[in-house]
């Protein structure tokens, strides 16, 4: 969700100097099902363009028109939205609504935060009822700082029921080859909200401009390409050259991270690793084990495109530790 709220913060930051109000829609509970969970946000403009979703588009409208209020008196409130009457979702959302108005220590912290890749605490106050609330508010908590959204809300009881979020930092694709499938993988993986980073060869004399939402383009070689992966960062070697991939695999000897994925068949995976053993003996079990290799989920994929979606469906499953398989087929609730 960190790259949602991003988008809001950007969206905001645009349209600051026109000097427009916003308010701001949080998910702070649900009973039942919904085809969102609490900690979903979307930011309403008082002109009413609107940034972000809280539902699939059901609910969005309410959210709008329950906005006007707090637009009108400045007063924070809990809107609650009966999806069993209207939906086919039988949930009911209790969603906060407030004035959204950080000041610029706010942005800078948050920004700060967001490039340092740390995570951060949210909390929202209020209470599981339709009504208003002078109380009703919600703090970022970076590090040892806080900032309520709306600044002129400080110093508000924190003794009320809250909702409590920790925010990781965005998810990362390190994208090692630069040619067409490279192209379609990072289009996918930014469409997801992941900050993607390719890695090129500098001979292929590749610019950001041939990777449509690319957050990163680094042109190295393998012998001085250097990564230090974290918990949300996942890589996928796709060079189309055997003797790259073998190299970026040996650069990327003492790394941990999220998913480590190879393109090719089996038997070239194989060979990958005989040969990396033989240069690097001392390697360990866990390094290779990581490897997903070929990587993505078999789906019948064909196409660049399709194959873009399978890879991005076996990372997903692998982060959030699931075994692939039909929703159909499931038993109970599709979100625990």
């Amino acid at each position: 969700m960190t790259h949602e709220l991003k988008t809001i913060i950007q969206q905001y930051e645009k349209r600051q100097q026109s000097g427009e109000a916003s308010v701001l829609a949080t998910v702070v509970a649900l009973d039942g099902s919904s085809y969102r969970r609490p900690g979903v946000r979307m930011l309403i403009f008082e002109n009413g363009d609107m940034v972000g979703a809280v539902s699939g588009g059901c609910v969005e409208k309410e959210v709008l028109r329950q906005a006007q209020s707090v637009f009108s008196s400045k007063v924070s409130k809990v809107m609650v939205y009966d999806g069993r009457y209207r939906l086919g979702c039988e949930g009911i959302l209790y969603i906060l609504l407030e004035i959204f108005k950080p000041n610029k220590p706010f942005l800078t912290q948050f920004w700060d935060t967001i490039n340092k890749r740390s995570p951060f605490f949210i909390n929202s106050f209020y209470k599981k009822e339709q009504g208003e609330s002078k109380n009703y508010h919600t703090v970022f908590h970076f590090d040892d700082t806080s900032f309520f959204v709306n600044p002129t809300a400080e110093n508000l009881s924190d003794e009320l029921p809250r909702f409590k979020q920790e925010m990781h930092p965005c998810f990362k694709l390190v994208i090692i080859g630069a040619e067409h499938d490279a192209v379609q993988l990072c289009k996918y993986a930014a469409l997801t909200g992941w900050e993607v980073t390719i890695v090129a060869n500098p001979k292929e004399e590749k610019t950001e401009n041939d990777f449509p939402g690319i957050n990163k383009l680094i042109m190295v070689e393998p012998e001085t390409f250097q990564l230090k992966m974290d918990a949300q960062t996942a890589v996928i070697i796709m060079t189309h050259s055997f003797v790259k991939d073998l190299q970026f695999l040996i650069a990327l000897k003492e790394e941990k991270g999220a998913y480590m994925g190879l393109l090719g068949p089996l038997r070239r995976r194989e060979k990958l690793f005989d040969d990396l053993l033989e240069r690097c003996p001392d390697l360990s079990e866990e390094y290779l084990e990581q490897i997903h290799g070929p990587a993505g989920i078999d789906i019948g994929a064909e196409t660049p495109q399709e194959i873009a979606i399978s890879v991005l469906s076996e990372i997903l499953a692998v982060v959030n530790k699931k075994e692939p398989s039909l929703l159909k087929d499931k038993v109970g609730k599709i979100h625990v």
